[in-house]
C-alpha cells in the first residue's frame, strides 16, 4: 500500500455507515454467543492461538466479514481478503505465492478470506486445497449457502463449519443506539432525537441484518424533519420509509426455498389466507 493508498483507507468519508461502524475488536463484536461466549468454539479458539480453517455460514448481515477480519488479527494474522464473484485462478494463485513469501521470509501467518465461497467453482476449490492443507494460508470462506451442497467435500474435509445465526433485535438495538452516539464513525455529530419505539422499529424490522439495520438509520437520518432545539426528529414515518417494503429471504434452490414452501404449506393448513398470500 503506498502513501496515497493508506491515507484513502483512513478516509472515512462516503463510505456507508455500516462499514464505518463494523467492529474494530472482538469485543465490540455484537451477537453469535452461541460460538464466541466462553467455553464455545471460537473462544477455544482463540484462547489456544491456533486458528483452524472456517467456513462461516449464516444469513446476511450478521458479521462474517467482519468476524473473519477479527479472528485474523487475534491470532496475529495477516489479513487477506479476495471475492469469489471477481476473483479467479490467478487471483488465488498470487495470494498463496504472497502467504508462502510472508511465511517464509516474516514467519507471519496469512487468513485468505474468501466472500462468498459457494460461487467458487470445482476447479477454484481445488486450487486451494494443497495450500489450505499444507498450511500455506489459513482459509476463512463466508457463505449465505449451506456448505454441503455448496463446497466440495475435500475443502469441507479441512475446515470447521460455523454457523452464524440472524442478529436478536436486542444485538441490533445496540448496534443503532452505538451509532447514534458515536461522533467519529457513527451519527453523533448529527443531533439526532430517536425515541425509543422508534430504535425498536429499526431493530425488529431489520429482521437480523445489521447492515440492513444501519442503512435503514442512515437513510432516516437523512430525511428526518425538524425538532425543537435545533435538532433533528427521526420517527416513525421516517423509518418505515427508509426501511421500504418487506420482502421474504428467498432463493431458488436453497435452503431459504424450502423454508418458504414449508411456510405457505403452514399457512394454508392453518387456515390463515393472509399468511398464505403473503
Amino acid at each position: 500500500m503506498d502513501l496515497f493508498s493508506r491515507a484513502a483507507s483512513r478516509d472515512r468519508r462516503g463510505q456507508p455507515l455500516a462499514e464505518r461502524m463494523r467492529p474494530q475488536t472482538l469485543q465490540e463484536f455484537v451477537g453469535q454467543s452461541h460460538i464466541l461466549g466462553p467455553g464455545k468454539l471460537l473462544r477455544r479458539v482463540l484462547e489456544a492461538k491456533d486458528l483452524p480453517s472456517l467456513i462461516l455460514w449464516g444469513p446476511p448481515g450478521t458479521g462474517k466479514t467482519t468476524l473473519g477480519r477479527l479472528l485474523a488479527a487475534e491470532a496475529g494474522a495477516t489479513f487477506v481478503a479476495v471475492s469469489a464473484v471477481m476473483a479467479g485462478v490467478k487471483e488465488l494463485r498470487e495470494a498463496v505465492a504472497e502467504a508462502a513469501v510472508r511465511r517464509d521470509q516474516q514467519g507471519t501467518r496469512t487468513v485468505l478470506f474468501v466472500d462468498e465461497i459457494h460461487r467458487f467453482n470445482k476447479a477454484q476449490q481445488d486450487a486451494l486445497l494443497p495450500h489450505v492443507e499444507a498450511g500455506t494460508v489459513t482459509l476463512i470462506g463466508a457463505t449465505t449457502e449451506n456448505p454441503s451442497f455448496e463446497v466440495n467435500a475435500a475443502l469441507l474435509s479441512r475446515a470447521k463449519v460455523v454457523v452464524l445465526k440472524a442478529l436478536e433485535p436486542a444485538d441490533l438495538r445496540l448496534l443503532i443506539d452505538r451509532a447514534l452516539v458515536d461522533p467519529e464513525r457513527g451519527l453523533g455529530k448529527l443531533a439526532l432525537d430517536v425515541p425509543d419505539d422508534v430504535r425498536e422499529l429499526l431493530a425488529v424490522e431489520a429482521r437480523g441484518d445489521a447492515r440492513r439495520a444501519l442503512a435503514a438509520l442512515e437513510a432516516a437520518a437523512a430525511i428526518a424533519g425538524e425538532a425543537a432545539g435545533g435538532r433533528r426528529l427521526i420517527d416513525r414515518a421516517a423509518v418505515e420509509e427508509a426501511l421500504q417494503r418487506r420482502t421474504i429471504l428467498y432463493d431458488k434452490a436453497g435452503d431459504e426455498h424450502y423454508g418458504v414452501v414449508s411456510a405457505f404449506i403452514k399457512s394454508l393448513r392453518g387456515s390463515d389466507p393472509d399468511a398464505a398470500v403473503y
